[in-house]
């Protein structure tokens, strides 16, 4: 075993390798951007080394750098974690020319599995699936409709050296098949300089399940079952499970199979993923091989109890696999949620900025250990309070993964540790999960990587989020006032006749948009001695005339709130805002305002004051760089003219124009860092 490796990448994935790292007894070194100076995968190696400026093109893509970090610090092997250099077939070549381990497979397996159009052609050729297609590379649109035609609609178009989402349309007739090839060929050429394109057989309601494989340098190769990875918001992976439950036992050995077969076709020695598109009908085609560790790796790691680091570790040492096919288990059921910092009702922008509270839920499993008999809970983080999410990398805050013996407790068991996961400063896509995971497609597992298309079209809003009892919500801000109250009524030196007095009639106030507001009737007696339960947290509230007995455990200036309410245990998250109390639980917010009922009359007399109009002005829609203005004062623009670029997060979010106007003042400088609603420029 390598007594110290360096880690080529950053946050969540670094903290996750020197975890195993750690208890295999290896020292670690991590490397680091301007940005990432205090984050915590350099708080938690043995030593690190600075790359460069923020962007990664300056630091974590620097092949140079990070091998000479490596010379410098005697770092015997490298991880490259996943993203980044993790893929870079010259990277892993000019790694080994310097006599350092690459943590991962041989450059030629990477090489082989990289390109799509030679990747397919050697699967055929080992005797894997395939999607009908045309595996050339096409020279005309004229030509992608004549092949199109050929195979039958509907046909997708894919750059050959494309992913996440880029250079990939699907073309269900003539006209969207030369249009289709025209953007793909652009898109390619403009994200990775090679603007190669083919076509195959679009599968129709189709699931992406991938197969984790794993191989070492004596010839052995296994398969660790499957994940299922349909859940996916614009070709990203929102949620992922492992096992499927979709496939059959029979498909599920068949797609091992023929993933274990394409994998020692190339020689394979490390853990990779073999991507499948699977059909209602459980036909299967292989899509592509990554040939690194997988975000998603923990799903399998809780099934099998299989440390897959640690595998990528002992592999790359030169040992042999310690187990066979038949010795590998498939244990209870396992769910990822990706926490991003995007906000979801702002379709999805990303946020950036700093944490003012990461309170991850109560965790009992954790990377690199065996986990609990029943299952339980685990994050996976590169991030601590207090820390930033800067602009110049990906979106995710942290990873949860939960355990449990079957698909519909780790379900519950997901959605009370997203009720948990407090995370404030940043937005996140917290309450989007939850209302996945509420889904009844969802829970009946009756789903396709159209799901989020299908069900959320026209984006995410809070309506989307309906609660199985709002009723619920607003006695447990009855029980957190009742808190609040009982603390000021203690307050010594009020004047007699004036201080505070427990109130137990009520008016929950909940604000609406423009103003609106609904008043519901609320009575609040207690604590109540109730045997099994502590007296003093026990309160009978009732809300509308339904009657909830609520126990609660919540700190003064805290946010997550859980115990009983009539019996049953919850978790939510609790916190006052201004004079209201904000209540979040299974991806539903609500702000109660609890009144006395003389108060809730005078409040329906209050003028409505409208926010001000800001239609003058175009604004900054997330936390980003300000990369180009394309206007100037006194110039005219039409509907839809581009008027401004801002960079966050690896991505480039292109502003236009939604009315024909004329601009008067520039109020933002190119190369500004900009926060959320932060006017660019006025209109006349």
């Amino acid at each position: 075993m390598f007594k110290k490796i360096l880690i080529a990448n950053r946050g969540e994935i670094a903290c996750r390798v020197i975890t195993t790292a750690r208890k295999l007894g290896v020292a670690t070194v991590a490397v680091y951007s301007d940005a990432d100076r205090d984050a915590r995968h350099v708080a938690l190696a043995d030593e690190a080394v600075r790359l460069g400026p923020a962007p990664s093109r300056e630091s974590y893509l620097l092949a140079d750098k990070i091998i000479e970090a490596c010379l410098a610090t005697g770092a015997q092997a490298v991880h490259p974690g996943y993203g980044f250099l993790s893929e870079n077939e010259d990277f892993a070549r000019r790694v080994e020319e310097a006599g350092i381990v690459f943590i991962g497979p041989k450059h030629y397996s990477i090489a082989a599995m990289g390109d799509k159009i030679a990747s397919k052609k050697l699967a055929k050729a080992a005797q894997v699936n395939t999607i009908p297609g045309w595996n050339e590379a096409i020279e005309s649109p004229e030509r992608a409709v004549e092949i199109a035609q050929g195979i039958g609609y509907p046909v997708m178009i894919k750059a050959s050296a494309g992913g996440g989402g880029k250079g990939l349309r699907v073309a269900f007739n003539d006209r969207d098949a030369f249009e289709g090839f025209s953007s793909c060929r652009n898109e390619a050429q403009a994200s990775f300089g090679d603007d190669r394109v083919f076509i195959e057989k679009f599968v129709e309601s189709p699931r992406h399940i991938e197969i984790q494989v794993l191989g070492d340098a004596h010839g052995n190769v296994v398969f660790l079952h499957e994940r299922e990875c349909s859940i996916q918001r614009r070709h990203q992976k929102v949620i992922e499970e492992a096992p499927s439950p979709f496939i059959s036992e029979a498909t599920r050995a068949a797609m091992g199979e023929q993933a274990v077969r394409l994998a020692k076709a190339v020689n394979y020695q490390s853990a990779g993923t073999v991507e499948f598109v699977v059909g209602k009908d459980q036909s299967f085609y292989f899509l592509e091989m990554n040939t690194r560790l997988q975000v998603e790796h923990p799903v399998t790691e809780s099934i099998t109890g299989i440390d897959l680091v640690e595998q990528m570790l002992r592999v790359a040492a030169g040992e042999k696999l310690a187990f066979t096919q038949a010795e590998i288990p498939r244990r209870g059921w396992a769910i990822e949620c990706r926490i991003n910092a995007e906000d979801p009702f702002r379709n999805f922008l990303p946020s950036t900025g700093r944490l003012v509270r990461f309170q991850p839920p109560p965790t009992s499993l954790h990377a690199a250990q065996p986990g609990p008999e029943g299952g339980g809970v685990r994050v996976d983080t590169g991030v601590v309070e207090g820390g930033t999410i800067p602009m110049f990398y990906d979106s995710m805050i942290a990873k949860l993964i939960v355990h449990a013996p079957t698909r519909t407790e780790a379900i519950a068991r997901m959605r009370e540790a997203l009720n948990g996961f407090v995370i404030r400063g940043v937005s996140s896509n917290i309450p989007f999960q939850a209302a996945l995971l509420a889904h009844p497609q969802f829970q009946s597992g009756d789903f396709n990587t159209g799901f989020i298309a299908q069900h959320y079209a026209q984006g995410f809003k809070a309506e989307d989020v309906p609660h199985d009892d709002p009723g619920l919500l607003v006695a447990l801000a009855a029980a957190a006032h009742r808190r609040l109250q009982e603390r000021a009524v203690g307050i010594s030196g009020q004047l007699d006749g004036h201080g505070v007095m427990l109130g137990h009639d009520f008016v929950a106030v909940l604000q609406g948009a423009e103003g609106r507001q609904q008043h519901l009737a609320v009575t609040v007696e207690g604590p109540v001695a109730v045997p099994g339960t502590a007296a003093s947290s026990l309160l009978q509230v009732t809300v509308d005339g339904r009657p909830y007995a609520v126990a609660q455990d919540w700190a003064f200036g805290g946010i997550r709130a859980s115990g009983q309410v009539n019996g049953r245990p919850y978790t939510a998250q609790i916190e006052r805002q201004g004079l209201s109390l904000r209540v979040a639980h299974d991806g539903c917010r609500i702000d109660v305002l609890l009144l006395s009922p003389r108060a809730a009359e005078l409040l329906k007399l209050m003028p409505y004051k409208p926010p001000a109009d800001m239609s003058k002005f175009l604004l900054s829609p997330m936390p980003g760089l300000l990369v180009s203005v394309a206007v100037k004062p006194g110039q005219k623009v039409l509907a839809g003219e581009r008027l401004a670029v801002i960079e966050a997060m690896k991505m480039e979010n292109i502003l236009t124009a939604t009315a024909d106007g004329v601009v008067a003042e520039l109020l933002a400088r190119q190369g500004e860092s900009l926060s959320v609603d932060q006017p660019i420029l006025s209109f006349a």
